[in-house]
């Protein structure tokens, strides 16, 4: 063929193959000109402007209503066939405009979905609770658990979770501190607000929950947590700010409490004062289910959506919302307030350019990184005479209790994500709300028996303790399982259920070289702990939680969880020695005072007081050792700076927590005489070193003045302590700070 009639073949082969592309460029750009705000190369603030200013009052009214996504609703209720039927919520899009619906799943741990009779459980993978990988001391590993989660969401087909949980744990008997980020600001708000940003990695929106002081189940949907604006600022509340600027969450979700006698969820002070205002949030405001309570209160106060409305005691948005703007009690500026923000989200966190549609995910890969988290999460709390890691000369090794033949306990609830494969124990718990009691089928023992094939392992179910200590007294290692079952909706005994602790004692009486391996969602007291050598907290441990622990018991895993959360050694040294409230009457008003304690919530509480906690936060051993030296301050800016050389001292590879503590040398009006001003979590092989430096957040160096509304600095000397946990703190250094004063509205810089 001729030069001139290959040229004229490739020329016309290259425009055939360009005219459909040049066409769908044409197509596109022809709708993006019909829909401006389709235009992603506009920001999220004026994409929403434009869509918003084409709305009907209808379509608007449409953006702040939500339907439960199931047929469990009330009567005569059928749900949008569009919505995900077993899911909690769906909001309804509006096809004109191009606005998708917002499909919402639970998600504390992973996809969670309401049981029906009707249709099979949705099986996703689980993470550990949020208090272990609060353990993990790893925003790390809370972001890429996070993104797991995040990605099962979209190929599920959802784009809204909520997950979040950040409440402080001001009642360690709260059943729902599974779900949540243990008792300090700082630590709560970064690893929180990384797996927040974990999960909108995936154009999927992140609630932050639950909005605010949400410190017990008792009486959770009438109690009224009482306390002072300072102290709010100083606690509970900062530890929301930090994970909002860490994660710009799309939504929060006010809670079903009430703050200083005012619902959460129609509380101006809280969403419009705090976080609209003071905090620039641009984000909207969800209701919890049910936690709505009026119509023109709520929204004047600045919740922007009403979510599934049938857990409400009636519709307050919708039509009577739609009555309250004929009558002026709510202005159409505010409706239209609430369709930007809500939009504003949907285009920031890519609901709009990248729709959500239904995939299959790769489980294999998935239970890898839930199991890394779980491992990072373990703490090993005692180890005496080096009980563990298990040896291969321990020939003959006693697994008690807990179901530990078959899988791993989880929390119950709305966060309830049931487990690929099936339940591993069924019948247990209640069979309604916030039941069954799940065990994920991933089983300890199996786990084990494969590690130790030489060893000889059995299993007893520990229903009779005598038995249970014959067989300890027989074995060259006992290892004892216990639980303590946690969930929404109830608050537990810090004492563990089912008669456990007599089991532990005559299992530790029979064989000191007795391991128990705690499955619970925060503290529990352990009348036992002389009688034992070893005790490791594994938490609610996820999908993949029996390897995890085999893993860390067997030196698989060198243990590097350091505890999120204060274990008492006994109720009296709470601030409360009982839960307020009656629990058999949930629908009274009821009070509980957090002036008590103020901002000294957890730790704070105990160096305040004087008391010895049974084990501190912050602490965790390892197979390792670890040593600091060099401990160095500065301040330059205003911003106090702190560097320390880690290294490992012993002899195999591990990860350690170093922990900072600030606080003045003089009475500068703290609520305690230290915080956690920061951590860092290292990796190091044996002899290895290494250098860290920390900045400390300036608001952790000041206390809250109300009446100005500024962070204030007192200036003077200031001990830097540096140490394994709150009450480990070998190295100190002095340095001076100079006075100063930050507005309400100061964000760290990034």
């Amino acid at each position: 063929m001729k030069r001139q009639q290959m040229h004229g073949l490739a020329m016309a082969l290259m425009l055939t193959t360009a005219l459909p592309a040049a066409a769908a460029h044409a197509q596109a750009a022809t709708a993006t000109s019909a829909k401006p705000w389709m235009n992603p190369k506009l920001n999220a603030d004026q994409r929403a402007d434009l869509i918003v200013a084409q709305m009907t009052q209808d379509e608007k009214l449409t953006l702040v209503f939500g339907y439960f996504g199931s047929n469990q609703e009330k009567p005569k209720f059928t749900p949008s066939p569009e919505a995900r039927m077993g899911s909690a919520g769906y909001i309804p899009g509006i096809p004109r405009l191009g606005v998708p619906p917002q499909w919402e799943t639970d998600a504390g741990v992973g996809v969670a979905t309401q049981r029906e009779s009707s249709d099979p459980y949705l099986e996703r993978t689980s993470l550990p609770s949020g208090i272990a990988t609060a353990a993990t001391w790893n925003p790390e590993l809370a972001y890429k658990g996070g993104a797991m989660i995040g990605s099962e969401a979209r190929d599920s087909g959802f784009n809204v979770m909520l997950a979040g949980g950040v409440n402080l744990a001001r009642e360690p008997r709260n059943g729902r501190n599974f779900e949540y980020g243990g008792e300090d600001p700082l630590l709560a708000g970064r690893m929180v607000g990384a797996q927040i940003r974990g999960i909108q990695s995936n154009n999927t929106i992140s609630t932050i929950k639950h909005w605010a002081l949400n410190g017990q189940e008792t009486g959770r949907m009438t109690v009224s947590s009482n306390i002072g604006d300072a102290a709010a600022r100083q606690s509970d509340f900062l530890a929301f700010e930090f994970a909002i600027e860490n994660a710009s969450p799309g939504s929060v979700m006010c809670a079903y409490n009430r703050i200083n006698s005012t619902y959460a969820c129609e509380n101006d002070y809280l969403l419009n004062e705090v976080l609209k205002k003071d905090w620039a949030y641009t984000g909207y405001v969800m209701s919890d289910w049910g936690g709505t309570h009026s119509t023109a209160k709520a929204a004047n106060a600045g919740l922007d959506q009403e979510s599934a409305y049938t857990f409400d005691k009636q519709p307050y948005f919708g039509a009577p919302l739609k009555a309250a703007l004929a009558d002026g009690s709510v202005s159409q500026a505010r409706l239209d307030d609430m369709a930007r923000r809500i939009t504003r989200s949907m285009f920031a966190h890519g609901l709009f350019d990248h729709p959500v549609s239904k995939k299959p995910i790769d489980f294999t890969a998935h239970a890898k990184v839930t199991q890394a988290d779980a491992e990072e999460a373990i703490v090993l709390l005692k180890n005496d005479g080096g009980v563990l890691p298990l040896t291969r000369t321990a020939r003959t090794i006693a697994v008690i209790g807990s179901h530990a033949d078959v899988g791993v306990l989880s929390g119950g609830g709305s966060s309830q994500v049931f487990p690929i494969g099936g339940m591993a124990v069924k019948g247990l718990g209640p069979k309604g709300f916030p039941g069954p009691i799940v065990y994920h089928p991933n089983s300890p023992l199996k786990a084990l028996q494969a590690r130790n094939p030489g060893a000889r392992i059995t299993y007893s179910d520990g229903s009779d303790p005598a038995a249970a200590a014959k067989l300890a007294a027989d074995s060259d290692v006992v290892i004892v399982f216990a639980h303590q079952w946690a969930a929404e909706s109830q608050d537990y005994s810090l004492t563990l259920a089912d008669n456990q602790d007599a089991l532990i004692d005559a299992v530790g009486a029979a064989n000191p070289r007795t391991v128990v391996v705690l499955q619970t969602g925060g503290p529990v007291l352990m009348p036992w702990l002389s009688k034992v050598g070893a005790v490791v907290e594994a938490w609610f441990s996820g999908t993949n939680g029996g390897e995890a622990i085999a893993r860390v018991l067997t030196g698989e895993v060198n243990p590097s969880g350091r505890l999120p959360i204060t274990f008492p050694a006994s109720a009296d040294q709470l601030p409360r020695r009982t839960i307020d409230c009656d629990p058999a009457k949930p629908d009274d008003f009821c009070d509980v005072d957090y002036d008590i304690e103020g901002a000294a919530v957890g730790y704070k509480w105990f160096d305040q007081k004087g008391h010895a906690p049974l084990f501190a936060f912050g602490h965790g051993l390892s197979y390792s050792t670890f040593g600091y030296s060099d401990l160095k301050t500065s301040v330059a800016g205003g911003a106090l700076t702190v560097s320390f050389k880690v290294t490992n001292t012993g002899k195999v590879a591990g990860k350690d927590v170093p922990q900072v503590y600030v606080g003045p040398k003089a009475n500068a009006g703290w609520e305690a005489p230290r915080r956690l001003a920061g951590f860092k979590k290292v990796d190091l092989a044996p002899g290895a070193s290494t250098t860290v430096s920390l900045t400390v957040d300036p608001r952790l160096l000041a206390t809250f003045d109300s009446k100005a509304k500024t962070w204030n600095i007192a200036g003077g000397a200031y001990e830097v302590s540096l140490g394994a946990s709150s009450r480990d703190l070998g190295a100190k250094a002095e340095v001076t700070v100079a006075a100063a004063k930050l507005p309400v509205s100061y964000d760290a810089p990034k």
